[in-house]
């Protein structure tokens, strides 16, 4: 098995058309997927992101707040899965509840290193 990477972007259900009832139903939707794939050993970890942070960047580290969340492509989230191949984990992405509010799934297959 190899582990990838999932990030999550876009498909915000906080927009104001939502109504509170939709963005719980949505979040049941979220967990119901991730507590499948935590019992199937699927799922390694994960979480939300809080809005906000910092980014350094550059090679004089210069501080900036960000990233913002008006950003159409902020990532949301991530989650840490184990799966037989690329194209697996690909499959396991495509029952993600974020497709129904119009999101996208990033995947990245993580590179061991040995220390």
């Amino acid at each position: 098995m190899e582990k990838f990477l999932y990030l999550f972007r876009g498909g915000q259900t906080t927009d104001h058309n939502s109504s509170p009832e939709a963005m719980q139903a949505q979040m049941q939707k979220w967990m119901q997927w991730m507590e499948k794939l935590s019992k199937n050993g699927t799922m390694l970890g994960g979480e939300p992101l809080k809005p906000g942070g910092k980014q350094v960047n550059g090679t004089k580290k210069v501080v900036t707040d960000g990233p913002f969340v008006e950003a159409k492509e902020t990532v949301g989230g991530y989650l840490l899965i184990q799966a037989k191949d690329i194209n697996d984990a690909v499959e396991i992405s495509k029952t993600c509840p974020i497709f129904e509010v119009d999101g996208k799934v990033e995947i990245r297959p993580l590179q061991t290193m040995e220390m």
